[in-house]
């Protein structure tokens, strides 16, 4: 008895390990013996970050955290937010002028690290299933860095509702806690008068990280000469004022944040005069064609930024996908963006009294990839508030929206291509209440508005999970709505694929072969 060289095997292995897939044929058998193909598993690790929720001495601010029941990405784990170090944007400083203040910095560094290592969690998760809740009325309250292990890991999500009832930035202020990432597109932002628009950039790791922001109007690119090598200290959180990025004032903006080294999370907090904030997230990433869901059936004004980061310029159609059919808004029907530069439409009150999502697809079948986030405003005169709808991924697998309550959640479904069926899953309550679960079919070309089924016995806040069973992709948005002061404050949180699972090459072949 002899065996197949070892180098051989070996070569089998390593091409299993690549592929997925390979076929082992000794000398003399013709047995083979196949590799199973790639296989999605639980991730067993995830990172959230969490911006600076407000200056305001007025605001109140709950974190929702939560994960989904199901199989975990490993046993037990943890999942905890814990402060960073909050710096006011004067510290900072260019790449090139880090040197001069190094001595320094390497101290405050070090006492920085030290107090967060010490730091309490702001929350920790408890239960799957379950969300957990935290508040804070304070005006210095610091971003947050968080990491989810073991059974948390998987579809992980943390919620930032704050409400600020009075001042420059009233309004209700909801924003789903980012992934750490290297490059992020913001449609929709302003640097005029009326805007106080800042750049959150949060740095999770324990090295400083180096980023710079790109500001697009709609001639091109505004001058900047402060914007390129922002340096964010370790596990640090640092705030831009966007207008004084540059001397040009623009009424819509894209910002553009890249890092060169490390890498961030990074949001956009938009305040308006007269009209309320809110937080702006990212756009999805370039694509030819972006979705853009959940307007609310009674939005009174509604503004779609789109910006073409490549060099060709981009014809896009324009449509309203509504309650019963998809059409396209009178006299804007079609986008010319040109390239490098922020395009914009007035759609005024598109919905007229129906919800409805925005689909942005070739007009010319360029394919030319674009990014984009609409400005929606309810209410008129004193009683206007302002909210903002980013392009977004379709739901995938499951999405999850964490922050809920008893009255004012409302989730907008939309189908782009064929009828596709979901499964809607609202959790446990935070303190108390049974999870329930309720099948929706939505319709092709049309956004289906749903008022989520509230957990039975219901005491806190509870969490929104959608899944899709069939059919093609699914795009939600949450709107959550609280009446402060005489007026409906809203804010809508998008829930893309909640990236609870990896694929895995698997390598498995039988080694032993016998040759007489």
């Amino acid at each position: 008895m002899k065996s197949t060289p070892l180098s051989l095997i070996a070569g089998v292995v390593a091409l299993a390990a690549v592929t997925g897939f390979a076929a082992l044929t000794a000398p003399g058998d013709e047995t083979v013996t196949e590799a199973k193909a790639a296989a999605r598993l639980p991730v067993e690790r995830s990172s959230l970050l969490c911006p600076a929720p407000s200056t305001s001495d007025l605001a109140d601010t709950t974190y929702t955290s939560f994960t989904p029941a199901g199989e975990g990405g490993g046993e037990a784990g943890t999942a905890e937010l814990t402060p960073a170090e909050s710096l006011p944007a004067d510290e900072d400083v260019p790449a090139d002028d880090a040197d001069k203040k190094k001595d320094k910095d390497d101290k405050d560094d070090k006492d920085d690290k030290d107090e967060a290592a010490g730091a309490k969690p702001v929350i920790s998760l408890k239960d799957l299933g379950k969300p957990a809740t935290a508040d804070t009325s304070k005006s210095d309250a610091p971003a947050l860095v968080g990491t989810a292990t073991g059974s948390f890991a998987p579809g992980w999500t943390a919620q930032q509702t704050t409400v600020a009832a009075a001042g420059g930035a009233r309004g209700l202020l909801g924003v789903s806690c980012t992934a750490p990432d290297t490059d992020f597109w913001f449609p929709g932002a302003g640097t005029g008068a009326s805007r106080q628009d800042y750049v959150h950039l949060t740095n999770p790791d324990d090295t400083a990280a180096v980023a710079d922001i790109e500001l697009f109007g709609a001639e091109g690119a505004l001058k900047s000469d402060v914007g390129e090598g922002i340096t964010v200290p370790a596990r640090s959180s640092v705030p831009m004022l966007i207008s004084t990025l540059t001397s040009e004032a623009a009424e819509n903006v894209t910002v553009h944040v890249t890092t060169r080294t490390g890498r961030v999370g990074a949001v956009v907090s938009a305040a308006e005069d007269e009209v309320g904030s809110d937080w702006l997230a990212a756009s999805a990433d370039p694509a030819s064609t972006q979705i853009l869901p959940g307007i609310p059936a009674d939005a009174t004004s509604v503004r779609l930024v789109a910006f073409a980061p490549g060099e060709d310029d981009a014809d896009v159609k324009v449509q309203l996908m509504g309650k019963n059919a998809t059409f396209s808004p009178a006299g804007n029907s079609t986008l010319h963006i040109k390239s490098r530069m922020t395009a914009s439409i007035d759609l005024k009150d598109v919905t007229r009294g129906e919800p409805g999502s925005i689909r942005l697809s070739p007009a010319d079948g360029s394919r030319t990839p674009v990014v984009a986030a609409l400005r929606v405003v309810r209410g008129t005169g004193a009683e206007q508030e302002v909210a903002f709808i980013p392009a977004t991924g379709p739901v995938g697998e499951r999405a999850t929206v964490s922050d809920n309550r008893a009255k004012g959640s409302v989730l907008s479904l939309t189908a782009p291509g064929e009828t596709a069926k979901v499964k809607v899953t609202t959790s446990e309550g935070s303190e108390g209440g049974a999870a329930s679960v309720k099948t929706y079919t939505v319709k092709s070309g049309t956004t289906l508005e749903v008022t989520p089924e509230v957990p039975a016995g219901l005491k806190g806040g509870y969490a929104l999970t959608v899944e899709t069973e069939s059919g093609g992709p699914v795009h939600a948005a949450r709107t959550l709505t609280l009446k402060e002061s005489g007026i409906d404050m809203f804010t809508v949180q998008t829930l893309p694929d909640d990236g609870g699972t990896v694929e895995v090459p698997a390598a498995e072949q039988d080694l032993t072969v016998l040759d007489d």
